[in-house]
């Protein structure tokens, strides 16, 4: 263990983590935690972090310091990182020492320390599978995620005996940063976040540690506050982007169904990746109230703002809010209320282009029939076996999130095409039934399976967004669409 640990305070100091002056602190934490009772400093090569951190979990495993878990071991890994993490305050006062030089410099080197101290676990979001499939709208990107390792029934049993605090509220709270976590909470004893002056209020930064996309970063409320799409929001974003014009920022709506997996604390989503939206083909261009307008070639209906003064960004995107809230046209299923509970939305999306201002506002409905009880602009029940869950801003922006359960069962059905398997004697494949005899009638042998089935998961995923999409990008639906821009404009 004294190399090990060596090798430890090595990379803490080759990656800037700590330097020399921390030295006898950080080894001493890292003692008590391992309960060693001697150490001394030698001068060792650092390999790269997972090996190092490899060999301290099966010591702790063996010295019934952790149990043999995934989770006790990413609680304990947690601990042994802390060691040799800065306190909040330092990446707070270096991120913005850093901004003053390049605003990009300081998010460079702040996601970098996020990898360094294993807060986002790159040995495992490097395993998730990505690939482009092209569609009319352009390349659709395609992601496989496998970065949450699956519990055991063990850890899961363990985790329905865990009582709840109630501290922290919710996985985005401030709170979190620190926290020593538990069976059903992650460790964030390395989670540093930025304070951020929105025009709304305090928000701090932070990466996602599942980083969906290069740079995946989290905009939240300083409060535990409910998701609010409005004048706020808006403004909120654009701060954000003249902050950081190298990043790209939105939000999920803020009504259930159409929204994100968390609808309980106030949030945004950005970073630097290059969604296919962006490259999306003009359908329509025009102006609004003395802004560039335009209806964009893209599955979820979306109308592209763009100007070089945030504020009248600002304005047109509010009344055009308020008034798809309200907006009614029952030919295609769009009615605004039941009751009292509203059912229009906007999943909004800023990024500078150029010298200007850029805003998408795509509209979204959550209202449910009979026949489809999910949603009726929601996946419909024939895509379920790809993708199921809610289409949210990444998956709106173009990447889709698809389970990791279709990293094995896409190979079947790989296997099936090409007459190696029966699908009948595979149990994961029902559900891919009906899709694999349509796959069989497309198929030829000369044809590279694997990149036939790729394309196809990909044209899957399309109709699934197709299927959100309010005004469809047909003839009817881009009637619907013009006549809903023109009720509007008679508002102005």
């Amino acid at each position: 263990m004294n190399k090990t640990i060596n090798q430890l305070l090595q990379f803490g100091l080759d990656h800037q983590m700590i330097d020399e002056n921390d030295l006898p602190y950080a080894a001493n934490q890292l003692i008590d935690l391992l309960k060693i009772d001697s150490f001394e400093r030698e001068h060792v090569e650092a390999p790269s972090l997972y090996p190092i951190l490899d060999d301290l979990l099966d010591y702790a495993v063996k010295n019934n310091l952790c149990e043999d878990t995934v989770t006790s071991k990413d609680l304990f890994d947690t601990r042994i990182m802390d060691c040799l993490m800065p306190r909040p305050s330092e990446v707070v006062r270096n991120f913005w020492k850093e901004y003053e030089e390049d605003p990009q410099k300081a998010t460079d080197d702040y996601y970098q320390l996020s990898i360094n101290s294993n807060y986002i676990r790159k040995s495992r979001t490097d395993k998730n599978i990505n690939f482009k499939a092209p569609s009319r709208y352009g390349d659709i990107q395609i992601s496989i995620n496998l970065s949450k390792p699956e519990k055991d029934p063990k850890e899961i049993a363990a985790a329905r005996n865990v009582k709840s605090s109630g501290y922290p509220k919710c996985l985005l709270c401030p709170e979190n940063v620190g926290y020593a976590g538990h069976a059903n909470h992650p460790a964030r004893q390395t989670h540093r976040i930025i304070p951020l002056n929105l025009k709304s209020g305090k928000y701090f930064m932070q990466y996602s540690p599942y980083v969906y996309y290069n740079e995946h970063c989290i905009i939240l409320n300083e409060n535990h506050i409910p998701m609010r799409i409005d004048r706020n929001t808006f403004e909120n974003l654009f701060e954000f982007i003249t902050l950081f014009p190298h990043y790209m920022l939105g939000s999920n709506t803020d009504i259930p169904i159409v929204g994100g997996s968390i609808l309980t604390h106030d949030h945004y989503q950005g970073g630097r990746h290059r969604f296919p939206i962006q490259d999306a083909h003009t359908i329509d261009s025009f102006e609004l109230d003395g802004v560039h307008a335009e209806i964009i070639e893209w599955p979820l209906s979306t109308l592209r703002l763009r100007d070089k003064n945030p504020e009248k960004l600002v304005d047109l995107a509010d009344r055009i809010l308020a008034f798809w809230k309200e907006y009614e046209d029952l030919d295609l299923d769009i009615i605004p209320y039941t009751g009292s509970t509203r059912h229009n939305a906007i999943t909004p999306i800023a990024r500078m282009n150029g010298d200007e201002y850029e805003i998408d506002l795509v509209f979204r409905n959550n209202r449910t029939s009979e026949q489809y009880p999910d949603g009726i602009f929601h996946p419909h029940p024939e895509h379920h076996h790809i993708k199921k869950e809610n289409i949210g801003l990444i998956e709106v922006m173009g990447l889709a999130v698809l389970p990791a359960r279709l990293k094995d069962e896409l190979v079947l059905v790989e296997k099936v095409l090409t007459n190696q398997l029966d699908a009948s004697t595979e149990p994961s494949l029902d559900k891919h039934a009906n899709w694999i005899e349509s796959l069989k009638a497309e198929y030829t042998p000369e044809m590279d399976v694997h990149e036939f089935v790729n394309q196809q998961t990909g044209a899957k995923f399309v109709s699934v967004l197709e299927n959100a999409g309010v005004f469809k990008m047909d003839e009817e639906g881009l009637d619907g669409f013009r006549r809903f821009i023109r009720k509007f404009e008679e508002t102005l």
